[in-house]
């Protein structure tokens, strides 16, 4: 019995990012819960490339979408880990390629006209974007999470050095 107890403590927490996915889907809005479990079901796991990107009519705003709805929530989970003002907010462009990598950049505008700052940027081909299981994906979730909170963690840092050294 003590043996397993030393086993689940040693084992690193791991989220489960297409439930938080799913979740964020439903109460923003966006979709209700069976479209929403069905669009990130159908377009992260399957075969490379991803058909449902490649073949509408609007394959770039269908692409920007899809980033946007992945990288969002991670975002939003990232943004609860730093402390930030209230006037600071984060942004999600994308750059949408059709036959190479786009580009997802999450920058934070901090406010208090303070310059802008780049948190992540990040090449990925989306058609490529599909992963073999649910394990897969929440590694790659996980790793931009984590480069977020990093990221976040050291603008804050930033931020409150610079009020501190202009309050003197």
């Amino acid at each position: 019995m003590a043996k397993n107890t030393v086993t689940a403590r040693n084992r690193t927490e791991h989220r489960n990012w297409i439930a938080y996915l799913c979740e964020a889907l439903v109460t923003s809005g966006a979709m209700p819960t069976w479209e929403a479990a069905t669009y990130l079901t159908e377009n992260l796991f399957g075969q490379k490339p991803n058909p449902r990107l490649l073949t509408p009519v609007n394959p770039h705003e269908v692409t920007s979408q899809f980033l946007r709805r992945l990288y969002q929530p991670l975002v939003e989970a990232a943004s609860r880990e730093a402390t930030l003002p209230s006037s600071a907010t984060l942004h999600i462009f994308t750059d949408i390629s059709l036959t190479g990598n786009s580009a997802v950049l999450i920058v934070l505008f901090p406010g208090d006209n303070r310059p802008q700052q780049l948190l992540l940027l990040d090449a990925a081909k989306a058609w490529d974007l599909v992963f073999p299981d649910a394990e897969s994906f929440n590694h790659w979730a996980g790793e931009r999470y984590h480069r977020i909170v990093n990221a976040l963690r050291g603008a804050a840092v930033n931020l409150q050095d610079d009020f501190l050294s202009s309050a003197v």
